[in-house]
């Protein structure tokens, strides 16, 4: 690594030199937990290194987990709206055992996580690295580096810094030590531990862009120097991997502050609501046995959602349950759009229909509908009927 000294290093993957060195190697792997360029030990490069070495590979898949209440759910659910991976995890059900919310301001996010240190959990916070990270002390303090309006708060300590002041934790220690909850965590600190509680700061490298009807990756609003080097897939991989892993360390709880109003709409949007909620997330009757012509699996779909899904409905005769969520999570991202006030005009938007039609073929594309793109071009002709 880059912390080994010079004469030190070897030419040789550390991969290649763990599996030669021992009788038998056992690799943890999380192939999306990868967040910065050019990082090694993914499951392929394992495979491939043992296949080399004739050296026979057994691979076992951990089901259960203590991360998010042991919520296997919530994680498929970050997967999903994040865009990392399509799961049935559409809609995030409030009734679950792990407490995950979006708050509205930085001010409040902080407010939560202290009053939680100080009923005696372990609580912090954590941002994307959009801030800059200063590499030296102000003085007896560290330096507030991220800043969101009046609020300010400095990093966790950078892992080189000696002599540190009484009340700043070493990086190695910012996740244990009391005085952390004083501090805000990037994710190389962060990542390999969890907490009871984390609080995070959705910064604007990455954000859900409702003209694209994507996910996009902005490198300018990065602070990391290696990372905002990468290619736009990359940036765009590496950004999402990045927040997955902040959103997934949680004992308890997640709690999230977005700094751009568009990705907080659309996070919002694949929440349940509650009665008294005012978000159409899910479908409220006119009246009261309304909802029960409603299949269940249907309504997490608004209104906008199930006039759209009255088409789509017949390809789905004998596709699989996953086949089905997968095109009720897009129908539902496309009436989700079509509902906006700033998509008036979208019809003569030729970029953004290309984005919508992708989205809708691509989930469409394990269905057995012979007139799937005439159907697309029916929903996105406006010709519903």
């Amino acid at each position: 690594s880059r912390f080994t000294k010079k004469d030190k290093r070897s030419d040789r993957k550390q991969v290649e030199e763990l599996i030669d060195v021992a009788r038998v190697s056992v690799f943890f792997i999380d192939d999306m937990q990868t967040v910065r360029p050019g990082e090694e030990g993914s499951s392929g490069l394992i495979r491939k290194t043992a296949d080399a070495a004739d050296i026979p590979v057994k691979e076992f898949e951990l089901d259960v987990q203590f991360r998010c209440k042991g919520s296997e759910g919530f994680v498929n659910w970050v997967d999903n709206t994040l865009g990392i991976r399509r799961t049935a995890e559409v809609l995030w059900n409030r009734e679950n055992e792990f407490d995950f919310r979006v708050v509205g301001s930085v001010e409040e996010l902080d407010s939560m996580i202290r009053e939680k240190h100080a009923l005696g959990n372990s609580a912090r916070l954590a941002a994307g690295f959009c801030w800059p990270w200063s590499k030296e002390r102000d003085g007896d303090r560290l330096v507030e580096d991220v800043r969101i309006g009046s609020w300010a708060r400095p990093w966790n300590a950078r892992p080189e810094m000696t002599k540190l002041p009484a009340g700043i934790p070493k990086s190695n220690f910012w996740a244990t030590d009391p005085a952390g909850i004083d501090q805000v965590g990037c994710v190389y600190t962060a990542q390999g531990f969890e907490f009871d509680y984390v609080g995070i700061l959705f910064g604007r490298d990455l954000r859900y862009d409702p003209k694209r009807g994507g996910w996009v990756g902005d490198r300018s609003a990065s602070a990391d120097p290696l990372v905002k080097r990468a290619k736009d897939e990359e940036f765009l991989a590496l950004a999402r991997n990045t927040y997955r892993v902040l959103m997934t360390r949680g004992l308890k709880g997640c709690y999230v502050a977005f700094l751009d109003k568009d990705t907080e709409a659309f996070v919002r949007s694949r929440i349940e609501s509650r009665p008294g909620d005012g978000a159409p997330l899910t479908v409220k009757p006119e009246r009261e046995d309304e909802s029960e012509a409603v299949p269940p699996h249907l309504r997490k779909l608004t209104r906008r959602g199930l006039e759209l899904w009255e088409l789509f409905a017949p390809c789905t005769t004998g596709a699989s349950a996953l086949s089905v969520e997968v095109l009720i999570s897009t129908v539902n991202d496309v009436a989700w759009l079509l509902e906006r006030e700033d998509m008036v005009g979208w019809e003569e938007d030729e970029e953004r229909k290309e984005a919508l039609r992708a989205s809708l073929l691509r989930a469409m594309s394990d269905l057995a509908a012979a007139n799937r793109e005439a159907l697309v071009e029916r929903v996105l002709g406006g010709d519903e009927r």
